[in-house]
């Protein structure tokens, strides 16, 4: 149970392959008492069951509390409501373009321009590859705004033996970059 001075995440999860990114970080920030709010669109939901086996419900028992990508009306579409970040994983190119352009056509693309305009920390971790120009142009304009572009590119020299562990370590670099104390990322230490 998350408690007043834990971290207050907004975690959202789109179509993009990749939704074990969202489903482990739910999973370690419940592990570290986080309190976290998720927003995950029908094509996230489709992709978690497509690539997971996980349902709807199972995916929200994940979270402190979830919300529908329709309900423009809950807590986290207004900057009133602290939080401490957001993270989109995985991020589709559709989300990007909408967050680059101020298009907050739902509540996910709405609680990431909330936290922009109010300048926490958003990351989105895209993932649809190649990127063309326009792809690199929707970057630029998040990355001048304030948020974090994060492909989850996986790091190879502490040799993962599981898809799992491959990414876990991504995980904690995000939870690092959200602030959160206990994230344990894998460290280089030189050959």
């Amino acid at each position: 149970m998350a408690t007043p001075s834990a971290p207050r995440i907004i975690v959202g999860i789109t179509g993009a392959s990749g939704a074990l990114y969202g489903v482990q970080l739910l999973q370690r920030l419940r592990e570290v008492g986080a309190h976290t709010h998720l927003v995950a669109t029908p094509a996230g939901i489709l992709n978690v069951h497509h690539e997971l086996g996980l349902d709807r419900a199972g995916l929200e028992a994940l979270a402190s509390e979830s919300h529908s990508p329709g309900d423009i009306g809950a807590c986290i579409a207004s900057g009133s409501h602290r939080t401490q970040a957001m993270v989109v994983a995985p991020c589709t190119m559709k989300t990007l373009a909408a967050l680059a352009h101020g298009f907050g056509d739902n509540l996910l693309t709405r609680a990431a321009d909330v936290t922009l305009k109010e300048r926490r920390r958003l990351i989105l971790m895209v993932r649809e590859t190649p990127f063309n120009l326009a792809h690199l142009r929707n970057m630029t304009a998040v990355t001048e705004m304030g948020g974090v572009i994060f492909p989850p590119l996986p790091a190879f020299y502490h040799r993962p033996q599981t898809i799992e562990a491959l990414v876990a370590d991504t995980v904690e670099r995000v939870m690092e970059m959200l602030g959160v104390a206990e994230a344990q990322p894998q460290r280089w230490t030189g050959l």
